[in-house]
């Protein structure tokens, strides 16, 4: 098996150098774990708003499993990968029907709820509990792969094992809360990605063979992703007096239960939109260009070009079935629409 180098001087590293997160200073099971979903693929500058929202107003499991799935999706709305507080409304509905309403206390309960892997069990296994499990995120893949000079692809199912069966091997020796945050925060502000490590700042400089060979830089090895899918949309922002066209988006799939407004496939011209209009029997009373956006999924690229449409409210009943039309001040505080129309929202 890997064996790391003794991991111990990075504990009074962290004491010193630790980042001010709200979630560092709660033992709460719960509220650990909402900060581990949501910082799944997502920055911890642009969590920190949503972490203390969601908080104010699911302060509890129970409230978690309670709350409506419009309310929900709203307090998530922009973080993204809405599968994640869909999970987590499940998982909190099993904790209430299953443990009593009590968040489980070991290993394997934690880490049989719904969404929950082998990093979150033990991120809040750890951090809640203080027990001896590993949480192996992409900054202690990162950090590992360097100290050990791994030059295996770090996103195979058989590197992220073995990398973290060396990280579990040291948790048990040393305090696992605080040895899994310091690899993690390590990570985060030293071991940096993208071949820019600042070793000169590192704790563990002398242990690391990537340093001792002069492969931090190369190191880690990740296989390069597939490219990603383009489709490429017309998105019209219909609006009659003070009401913007809305339509629900299918219950599964891609951004499944968010709200969108509508929107044709393909890059249409105006002359392509006055032609969409005109079959459904609506003379606009303006349309105007919004210019062209671009949203990123994981394996899909929208490329987005966008009109705003200005209708005589006569024309509203006349509009694919599909589509609703809802004040525009409850945009902001009712439904959940996807980020990917960020460049479009002040339209609407």
């Amino acid at each position: 098996m890997l064996k790391l180098p003794d991991l111990s001087p990075l504990l009074p590293w962290y004491e010193q150098n630790k980042r001010d997160l709200p979630w560092r200073h709660t033992k709460d099971p719960y509220r650990i774990w909402v900060s581990e979903i949501m910082l799944q693929q997502t920055r911890v500058e642009a969590v920190l708003p949503y972490y203390a929202r969601f908080l104010d107003t699911l302060p509890t499991v129970s409230a978690l499993a309670n709350a409506p799935e419009a309310l929900l999706l709203k307090l998530w709305e922009g973080l993204g990968y809405y599968s994640r507080v869909r999970n987590m409304q499940k998982a909190a509905r099993a904790v209430m029907a299953v443990h009593g309403g009590q968040f489980p206390t070991t290993y394997e309960d934690i880490r049989a709820l719904c969404g929950i892997g082998d990093y979150t069990a033990g991120a809040i296994a750890s951090f809640a509990f203080d027990l001896p499990y590993p949480a192996v995120d992409g900054n202690v893949l990162r950090v590992t792969a360097r100290l050990l000079c791994y030059e295996q692809d770090i996103l195979s199912s058989a590197a992220k094992k073995e990398l973290t069966a060396a990280v579990g091997a040291e948790v048990g020796k040393l305090p696992p809360a605080k040895i899994n945050q310091a690899l993690m925060e390590l990570g985060a502000t030293v071991c940096l990605p993208n071949g820019t490590p600042r070793c000169e700042a590192c704790v563990l400089r002398e242990a690391c063979a990537a340093h001792a060979k002069g492969l931090e830089t190369a190191l880690p090895i990740r296989k390069k992703p597939s490219r990603r899918r383009l489709e490429e949309k017309t998105v019209l922002i219909l609006r009659a007096a003070d009401r913007v066209a809305l339509q629900k988006r299918p219950d599964s799939g891609l951004l499944a239960g968010l709200f969108e407004p509508f929107t044709l496939a393909g890059k249409q011209s105006e002359a392509g939109v006055r032609e969409v209009l005109a079959a459904w029997g609506v003379s606009p009373i303006r349309i105007a260009p919004l210019g062209d956006a671009k949203h990123i999924f994981t394996h899909l690229e929208w490329h987005m070009t966008g009109f705003e449409i200005i209708l005589d409210e006569k024309d509203t009943t006349r509009l694919p079935a599909a589509l609703f039309f809802a004040p525009r001040e409850k945009i902001d505080t009712v439904y959940a629409l996807p980020s990917a129309y960020r460049a479009y929202r002040a339209f609407m």
